[in-house]
């Protein structure tokens, strides 16, 4: 066996061994202070206080993920407000669960069955598709105050494409704060044994940046089929407190929040 040809076995043998050397080091090593088992922290989704809306019924539940404000006369939230940041988006495959009423709603949120055979979906306020990030996350958004009635059409149409858009602005911006649920008001029909309220509006309210640099944009959407796009439904945000009797962002301070919530300003958002 010649020199060089010697050499090149010795140095793929040499590769060999630091190859297996290096998997192994990261495979089994752990340094003596380290602990093998270390605990999952999930991503930050607590809503600021300064960003909670006003409630009329003075039931606040908040839950892990998100918080709400629950109407036992309509059997749904009148709001539900939640944080979503670029962490939070995942594609991990989660297990659906069952809807389920809501543990934490003292007057018991509205069962499930009453959407059956009703012509309406069981509509998200707060996404499951936000919230993959852990399978406990996910399932808390099957609760029965997270949704409510929703035209087929509305909920897998212009009502996904905004979920999406407000994903994709996660991405590129985030955090970002939503307020989002159907308008309460006026002589609405409603569905089931318990008479669950349907929305003819829902409105979708997102906050970016903080102090002076804060961003907001609002949408007022008809619960009905529109290939609109999404742009004509930008409102101010004076225009779903005047429909709602909600109260946005209470702590903000009162200068900025009426300068913010009077007018609208797409420019600040990518569409």
């Amino acid at each position: 066996m010649n020199k060089i040809r010697k050499n090149k076995i010795i140095y793929t043998l040499l590769m060999i061994l630091c190859i297996v050397g290096f998997w192994w080091f990261d495979t089994y090593y752990s340094p003596a202070s380290a602990t093998r088992t270390t605990t999952y922290m999930a991503p930050e989704t607590t809503v600021s206080k300064d960003y909670w809306p006003s409630s009329s019924t003075g039931a606040v539940v908040h839950h892990n993920h998100y918080m709400l404000s629950y109407s036992e006369k309509h059997e749904q939230a009148e709001w539900v407000a939640y944080r979503v940041d670029r962490s939070h988006i995942t594609q991990d495959d989660r297990t659906r669960p069952y809807f389920i009423q809501d543990p934490k709603v003292k007057t018991a949120s509205a069962d499930w069955r009453n959407y059956k055979g009703s012509g309406y979906n069981r509509g998200h306020l707060c996404p499951a598709g936000d919230r993959k990030f852990t399978q406990a996350a996910y399932d808390e958004t099957f609760y029965t105050s997270n949704i409510s009635p929703q035209h087929p059409d509305f909920n897998g149409g212009v009502w996904n494409r905004l979920e999406q858009q407000v994903r994709r602005w996660a991405k590129r911006e985030g955090p970002l704060t939503v307020v989002t649920a159907g308008v309460l008001r006026g002589n609405l029909p409603t569905i089931g044994r318990e008479q669950v309220a349907v929305p003819q509006y829902f409105y979708k309210i997102v906050a970016k940046g903080e102090g002076e640099a804060l961003k907001v944009i609002a949408f007022l959407i008809p619960n009905e089929k529109t290939d609109v796009g999404l742009k004509r439904f930008v409102v101010p945000v004076d225009q779903v407190e005047e429909l709602t009797g909600i109260d946005f962002f209470q702590g903000v301070p009162s200068e900025l929040q009426e300068k913010l919530e009077a007018t609208v300003n797409t420019k600040a958002w990518k569409f």
